[in-house]
């Protein structure tokens, strides 16, 4: 009979013993839903340290306030999409609709997703237009960064070996109308070719008072696309395609994108789509 390795596993119900784990472990692998991380180790054994976070209570909160929103990591994609989440967050309810079907909804994470920092992570779209925060905490401190300083490449965070992401931090934008958008092969379990988020405010006059448009699947990391939100600040809504299409014609409108060709799309469609995607997302938050 083959004997198989026996890693290392911790399933801890509170936080404290969690992070004491990672402080006392090296080369621990961190789990929530694993719906990526066990997909990637298909037919080979476990041979790593694992923490299972999915029984600790306190990464899996809903917390709205009156100027922040606080999303535990460990909510799932189905728990946001019964959760009665205020307005500004309807492109985040969105993208965990879109997210594989109803069993990844139901196991994955919203922490997951943004700790595996793949180019075309649904989450992180919304949350970059949303102006997202995360909130680490060690054994020892606690830090909050931007997402955008969070993510620093294809797989790559700045969670450091002993951290663990708690929750995610959105300030309250009552104002604020937020759409998502998603292109692929099919509606469901799909990776994406193009991810639009955009959250947009009017003013009294219906002029653009404020925007964030975010792109994913389109670079190394989502981008937020400010050249494109400059020039349409301060658009009146019955120029607003008029000035999108004007915008398409300068290639500075879409800096910071750098799309590439593989299997599922070329890096010519996924610009024009994403072209065609930012253009809908902003008529359909037309005032």
């Amino acid at each position: 009979m083959l004997a198989l390795p026996q890693a290392e596993y911790w399933r801890p119900e509170a936080l404290s013993e969690g992070l004491r784990v990672l402080q006392n472990h090296s080369g621990v692998h961190v789990v929530a839903g694993g719906t990526d991380w066990y997909a990637a180790r298909v037919g080979r054994p476990v041979e790593v340290p694992m923490l299972d976070i999915s029984a600790i209570a306190a990464l899996q909160q809903i917390d709205i306030g009156r100027e922040s929103i606080r999303l535990g990591a460990g909510v799932s994609w189905a728990r946001l999409q019964a959760a009665d989440l205020a307005g500004e967050l309807t492109c985040l309810a969105q993208a965990a609709r879109d997210v594989g079907g109803w069993q990844v909804q139901h196991r994955g994470t919203l922490g997951g997703n943004l700790c595996n920092a793949s180019p075309a992570a649904d989450g992180v779209p919304p949350l970059l237009a949303l102006e997202a925060e995360v909130e680490l905490h060690s054994a020892s401190a606690t830090r909050r960064l931007p997402l955008g300083d969070f993510l620093l490449g294809p797989r790559r965070t700045a969670l450091a070996a002993d951290e663990l992401l708690h929750s995610i931090v959105v300030p309250r934008q009552t104002t604020t109308r937020t759409v998502f958008r998603k292109l692929g092969n099919r509606r469901y379990l799909v990776i994406s070719f193009v991810m639009v988020a955009v959250a947009m405010q009017w003013d009294q006059q219906s002029r653009i008072a404020g925007l964030r448009i975010a792109v994913g699947a389109c670079s190394p990391v989502a981008q937020r696309m400010a050249a494109l939100e400059k020039r349409l600040i301060g658009c009146p809504a019955g120029q607003l395609v008029t000035q999108i299409e004007r915008a398409w014609a300068d290639p500075a409108s879409m800096s910071g994108l750098s799309p590439i060709d593989d299997v599922r799309a070329s890096a010519a469609y996924r610009l024009a789509a994403a072209k065609v995607l930012i253009a809908q997302a902003c008529v359909s938050l037309l005032p």
